[in-house]
């Protein structure tokens, strides 16, 4: 159930009027949210709720032993269990295949040929993103950062809340908790700010990155043996454009759609194509896994406390696992070491700049979203060969077939995004306030239908519902 669809538009009509009509039982509204978010996902395969349930019991089961228990060794026990526990599932649904595969590779290279157990196993849909906050919830109780949840209800619906189930953002149990224990409010800024991010969402996903994908980056992407250069640069720069759009639009729908429940969810992203250096990159692309790779791996390996060689070593080892975390498959392990070995690059750099000035802010900008570039060529290719053919067709000079200027539009407008004021939709909220309901609504629907009027048929699975 696709968010840009009708039939998600009947169910979260549905949910909303229900779930408000409940909101003086806030008990009975949790319950409700909690059967809707297990409903929405077994719209995909209802056979992986009972994981979900599962995944969430463990979870609060592990908080509460770690809570009760004085004994500084078994609390740390305990929190290892719970990780541990959390990655087996991960791994096991999602790394399986690929590691037996690599086990195979390897015994063969040494003649050890062994016919390995490979299972056909389904990867359940979101299982990273409520993997993680399981993870980030336990360690933080063991931390003290959060207190332990009141009931086994609120765990649940953390985890299986249906705007950030399938593909974040990854949010916090303590910026989430302490809302579930109180009965939501619905300000007019709150549901102005929702409807205006749900329709700037709406039209980067349908108009923008499903019109890139469609007509320009698989084509490409599925045979770049067949394009020359102008094709193949424009497919690059088009899927920079096209992920971003698609991904930042899900974080938009997903953060408006809570925001209409009553409920607040951090930033995910903020405008990363104007960063200066692949740091800089990180702290505004997917904030939510930047911040958790930077808290739970990161800082726990040691960070930039032990020394600048040490620092430099953390900081790849915590990008590496971070490419592995996108997919199991060599080319997000590449894609990982790059985005490292740059930030590595940028650290000495620094260290031995020091004070000194540096390059001008904006060769920065260039560099870096070019790198970023590089790197999604990794990223969308299937294998290393398909990758290495898009890097060598771009010295095939050959006229464009598929560039037409309506893409180029797209990829520029795209692009441009980047430039508008920080913050703009919610400054544009802030500006429609005062509006009467009426002229808002009637705003907000005629947006809807002008994106309907111009999208393509049809809609593709966002990008980030296979990590």
């Amino acid at each position: 159930m696709l968010f840009p669809t009708l039939a998600f538009g009947v169910f979260f009509l549905f949910v909303y009027f229900t779930a408000w009509s409940l909101d003086r039982e806030n008990g009975r509204r949790k319950l409700f949210l909690l059967l809707a978010s297990w409903f929405f996902y077994a719209q995909w395969d209802w056979r992986f709720v009972a994981l979900l349930i599962a995944s969430a019991v463990l979870n609060w089961g592990v908080a509460v032993l770690i809570d009760r228990s004085d004994a500084q060794r078994r609390r740390k026990w305990l929190v290892g269990l719970g990780v541990a526990a959390n990655l087996l599932i991960l791994g096991f649904f999602k790394y399986y295949g690929f590691f037996v595969e690599q086990a195979g590779d390897l015994l063969s290279r040494f003649g050890w040929e062994r016919d390995l157990p490979l299972l056909e196993i389904v990867l359940p849909v979101g299982i990273s993103f409520f993997t993680f906050q399981g993870i980030s919830y336990v360690v933080d109780v063991h931390r003290g950062k959060t207190p332990v949840a009141k009931s086994l209800l609120d765990v649940m619906l953390l985890m299986s809340f249906f705007p950030h189930l399938v593909a974040g953002p990854i949010v916090r149990a303590s910026d989430l908790l302490p809302q579930f224990e109180r009965a939501p409010r619905l300000t007019r800024e709150m549901a102005t700010h929702g409807l205006l991010l749900i329709c700037w969402g709406l039209f980067k996903k349908t108009v923008i990155a499903s019109e890139l994908s469609v007509r320009l980056v698989d084509p490409v992407f599925f045979d770049p043996s067949a394009y020359g250069t102008w094709d193949l640069m424009a497919a690059v720069y088009g899927y920079a454009v096209q992920i971003y759009c698609d991904f930042s639009a899900y974080s938009d729908m997903a953060i408006g759609i809570a925001a209409l429940l009553g409920y607040s969810f951090p930033r995910n992203f903020d405008q990363p194509y104007r960063a200066s250096s692949m740091q800089d990159f990180w702290r505004r692309w997917h904030i939510s896994l930047s911040s958790w790779l930077r808290d739970y791996l990161y800082v726990p390996l040691g960070g930039g406390r032990k020394g600048l060689v040490r620092s430099c070593l953390n900081v790849f080892i915590t990008m590496l696992l971070g490419g592995l975390w996108h997919g199991a498959a060599w080319t997000f392990v590449a894609w990982g070491a790059l985005h490292g070995g740059v930030q590595v690059v940028e650290r000495l750099g620094r260290s031995v700049i020091g004070d000194r000035k540096g390059p001008p802010a904006w060769l920065g900008v260039l560099v870096t979203f070019h790198i970023v570039c590089l790197g999604w060529i990794l990223f969308r290719a299937e294998t290393f060969p398909m990758a290495m053919q898009v890097l060598s067709g771009l010295g095939r000079l050959e006229p464009a077939t598929l560039v037409t200027p309506f893409l180029a539009v797209l990829i520029a407008g795209g692009l441009a995004m980047h430039w508008l004021p920080p913050r703009a939709v919610e400054g544009i909220a802030t500006w429609m306030k005062p509006a009467p309901s009426l002229t808002m609504g009637l705003l907000i629907g005629v947006a809807i239908l002008l994106v309907e009027a111009v999208r393509p048929d049809g809609v593709a699975p966002f990008i980030y519902f296979q990590f």
